[in-house]
């Protein structure tokens, strides 16, 4: 899931066509209250969690493609 903060909805629209981005829920939080549980405080940032919730991996910044496989288990 993604969760677009910054800019502006249509601006979330437009990252969701430009990049193809289709294969995750992307919801829109003009609030930033999704950051609390996560202690986000900038974007991009990553949380991979275990189908129990667990936190496998984080990230502050983009993550690339090769750091997202080796973070899986």
């Amino acid at each position: 899931m993604g969760i677009g903060t910054q800019d502006d909805l249509d601006e979330a629209r437009d990252f969701r066509r430009d990049t193809g981005v289709r294969s995750f829920r992307l919801l829109w939080d003009e609030s930033y209250t999704a950051w609390e549980p996560f202690d986000f405080v900038a974007q991009p940032s990553a949380v991979l969690l275990a189908a129990d919730g667990s936190e496998l991996a984080r990230w502050s910044g983009p993550v690339r493609i090769d750091e997202l496989a080796d973070a899986l288990p």
